[in-house]
């Protein structure tokens, strides 16, 4: 699980996408967001989310730098929207006491 965190706060992209995303959490929701950009009958953990997130989130990078027709920036936003809202569902760990 860290090494999902880790991999999700060493993201870098553009300003306007992050913050397009963030203003989206609001109206995220997981039921029905999650089962629309994830294909699969049931809802998987955040954890099991988050893999299949990174990946499309990866794969919608790629298309943007290189400038591909079939890019589309709704739906790297909404990913980008489900990324951000999934890590919130994450169990924190516990401090030691």
């Amino acid at each position: 699980m860290t090494d999902l965190i880790e991999l999700i706060s060493a993201l870098r992209r553009p300003r306007l996408l992050i913050r397009a995303a963030r203003f989206g959490q609001r109206d995220y929701n997981r039921r029905r967001d999650l089962k629309r950009l994830i294909a699969g009958a049931d809802l998987p953990g955040p954890e099991a989310a988050l893999r299949v997130l990174i990946s499309e989130e990866e794969r919608l990078e790629e298309e943007r730098r290189e400038g591909l027709a079939s890019y589309s920036l709704m739906r790297h936003i909404e990913v980008l929207i489900a990324l951000m809202a999934e890590v919130r569902l994450l169990p924190r760990p516990r401090a030691l006491a």
